[in-house]
């Protein structure tokens, strides 16, 4: 079916891994007339709501998706013959693949016909109908666009003299932009014009917030499983926490593993005997398309974020992490996580946090190959740390890390980062 006649009623939500990506890519979505918003915040309700219906198996995010969703089904509007909920998938080990099942059931049992709209490369994006490949370039655009406002908020918040300055310039951006990206019938030239407009205008008010330029934060390099290190609500709040205590964190990107599975498609073809075919011309013409627009986005900032670059290639990370986990052996986040780690430590970085829901499998091998990087990189200090859905007081913890940070940088001042 088209999007036209399965959504033309329906409001739908996207879940929450960060609010300003599902923001962004809400606009997205209504960019070509779905009626499209992110689903509700994450708070003590979201596990209330959740809980009755899982067996204790699932992870963090799996419990954290259901229970916004369900809490859609407690606004005094709610109709479930009017409301979609976007839920992709996955195959292999990772329990994102239980996800979409596990929500359809839910709401089965419950005897609620919402809509769960799951799209993928593998048909085309079907699903979404005949805007498929517009919503997919200007989803790309979104996700792009979140990133470069989430670096921004994370690189100026420590350093403002206003507590409280740098979340209200964001967040009007942030309305800003998505305005810009939900504009209806218009080319793809000039939704990308209208986002660099509204990016350009976001990067002058970042710039007008008054800094304490005396402040010296340190540069804490955050990587880990993607849902539970964006999530604010999953991770309770830990950027903040390291920010109180006189940290800065550079967050490992949603682009990043958008790169990462480009380069799996071209990895697979070649496997396949496919170096040269119409399979591989496609997929180098997108990235190709996929990269000018990031540079184009990204140009504004250019001084803004200097020093805070992320790699020309995602092959970059993952020659970090070969000596330690190759992705002929290893994939997915637990990859990227190790070869983001080495990245931050090349860039200056005096330590890096991993975030993991409790029982992850990614941060499970990954916290048996830290203590290896640790070693290599003289005591380059890297902390996992797991959440569980409880609330903790992580301020001690933090404290301990980041006095560990600061020891390490001040050891290893002059000495280079190789």
């Amino acid at each position: 079916m088209d999007s036209e006649n399965h959504l033309k009623d329906r409001t739908l939500y996207i879940p929450q891994m960060s609010y300003e990506g599902a923001a962004c890519m809400a606009a997205a979505f209504r960019s070509i007339g779905i009626n499209a918003r992110p689903s509700p915040d994450g708070n003590e309700k979201t596990y209330e709501l959740a809980r009755k219906y899982l067996s204790g198996d699932e992870c963090l995010p799996e419990a954290i998706t259901l229970g916004n969703f369900l809490k859609v089904t407690e606004m005094p509007d709610y109709d479930p013959d009017k409301v979609a909920f976007m839920m992709p998938t996955s195959n292999g080990p990772c329990r994102f693949g239980h996800y979409l099942p596990l929500a359809r059931k839910v709401f089965r049992d419950r005897q609620e016909p919402v809509l769960f709209l799951s799209p993928s490369s593998k048909n085309g994006y079907k699903d979404i109908g005949r805007d498929a490949n517009e919503l997919v370039r200007t989803g790309w655009r979104a996700v792009v666009a979140s990133d470069i406002l989430r670096k921004m908020l994370h690189k100026t918040r420590p350093l403002e003299e206003s507590a409280g300055d740098t979340d209200r310039v964001f967040h009007k951006a942030l309305e800003q932009v998505c305005s810009a990206i939900e504009l209806q019938n218009i080319s793809h030239e000039q939704r990308l014009k209208s986002m660099i407009n509204a990016l350009t205008e976001a990067r002058d008010q970042f710039r007008k917030i008054p800094l304490d330029r005396s402040k010296k934060p340190l540069l804490i390099g955050m990587v880990g499983e993607i849902f539970c290190r964006l999530n604010t609500f999953s991770n309770d709040h830990l950027i903040r926490t390291i920010e109180r205590h006189g940290g800065q964190v550079w967050l490992s990107d949603v682009a990043e593993w958008v790169w990462y599975t480009n380069d799996e498609q071209v990895l697979n073809l070649s496997r396949e005997g496919k170096s040269i075919s119409f399979g591989m011309l496609g997929c180098k013409i997108r990235h190709a398309v996929m990269r000018r627009d990031e540079h184009r986005l990204l140009a504004p900032f250019h001084k803004d974020l200097k020093g805070w670059e992320e790699p020309g290639h995602i092959r970059q990370i993952l020659d970090l992490s070969r000596p330690y986990l190759p992705r002929e052996g290893s994939h997915g986040e637990m990859v990227l996580s190790v070869g983001k780690a080495l990245w931050y430590h090349q860039k200056g970085a005096a330590g890096v946090i991993d975030i993991s829901p409790f029982t992850c499998m990614n941060g499970i091998i990954c916290e048996t190959v830290y203590p290896r990087v640790t070693r290599d990189k003289n005591g380059f200090p890297i902390r996992i740390f797991y959440f569980d859905g409880l609330q903790a007081d992580m301020d001690g913890d933090i404290e301990i890390f980041l006095e560990l940070a600061r020891y390490y940088q001040q050891n290893n001042k002059g000495k280079g980062n190789g």
